[in-house]
């Protein structure tokens, strides 16, 4: 069974509901160790002290920060336990907000909240009228020695929790944005428009997968045993000179990719969830 990642409470106005926290996605990847060439062992990085010039243990370890080059404050557990807010056993909802206001540049993390037995009808509660409202909660949270600013949202039958990435970690890229110079045709509008419409279906999660890790596996396997590894086909790509010309042969190539009018799908699915909603 899957450990929770925190525990305690949400508060909301002078409700209280008893939740753990799960993790609601996680990387899957093929590791990849380092080894030496020599021998083929795992190589391994010890905690090395310089100074006493041996090897420590775990228990030797403590914290501390650097505040000038080689000087530090050492922090001890009991004064990291001292400092910590209430926001380590409860999560105040701070404010609602629409969700359409939420850039999803500032999700972070992903988790789900699971109720106490307890708490299930308050839970209940919260979700329905944040669903009713259209509302996602802001809220604070401590974890891992760190408070987070975290969304609450209605997701599948329940509340997903999406940590937030802060303003001042939101990074530059150089000429991000400056296009204000590049002018369009009407033409070239339309056609890309088209396109797009072309390509647009509903969002399949399970269509979607990484080619690189199952080719990667695909190698592991055949090397495991003894088989040639064939190589993954690259199609060289001409550069685009004439973008009206990419653009007609582009709507050539997706012709009938479309089977249905999309607006038509979202709203059968639209009407499909106020139909549910009723009924419950």
């Amino acid at each position: 069974m899957a450990s929770s990642a925190w525990k305690g409470f949400i508060t909301f106005g002078l409700i209280s509901i008893p939740v753990k926290l799960y993790p609601a996605a996680r990387s899957s990847r093929v590791g990849l160790h380092q080894l030496h060439a020599v021998c083929k062992t795992r190589l391994r990085q010890p905690l090395f002290c310089p100074t006493c010039n041996r090897i420590v243990e775990r228990s030797e370890v403590v914290k501390g920060y650097e505040y000038e080059d080689g000087k530090y404050v050492v922090i001890e557990p009991d004064e990291i336990k001292r400092i910590t807010p209430e926001s380590a056993r409860a999560m105040e909802i701070l404010a609602f907000v629409k969700e359409s206001e939420i850039d999803p540049l500032f999700f972070d993390s992903s988790y789900f909240l699971v109720p106490e037995d307890q708490g299930k009808k308050a839970y209940k509660l919260l979700l329905k009228t944040m669903e009713d409202k259209d509302r996602v909660a802001i809220a604070k949270l401590t974890m891992h020695q760190r408070e987070y600013t975290v969304f609450l949202r209605p997701y599948d039958q329940g509340i997903a929790l999406h940590t937030m990435y802060f303003a001042n970690e939101i990074r530059e890229a150089p000429g991000y944005g400056k296009t204000d110079n590049v002018k369009l045709t009407p033409q070239e509008i339309k056609l890309a428009e088209q396109l797009v419409d072309n390509l647009s279906e509903e969002f399949q999660l399970k269509k979607y997968h990484d080619e690189f890790e199952t080719r990667l596996r695909a190698l592991i396997e055949a090397k495991q045993k003894g088989r040639e590894v064939t190589a993954a086909p690259h199609p060289a790509r001409a550069p685009v000179i004439d973008m009206m010309t990419a653009l007609k042969k582009s709507l050539e190539r997706t012709a009938g990719t479309r089977k249905a009018p999309l607006h038509s799908t979202r709203e059968a699915s639209a009407h499909e969830k106020r139909t549910r909603r009723k009924v419950g």
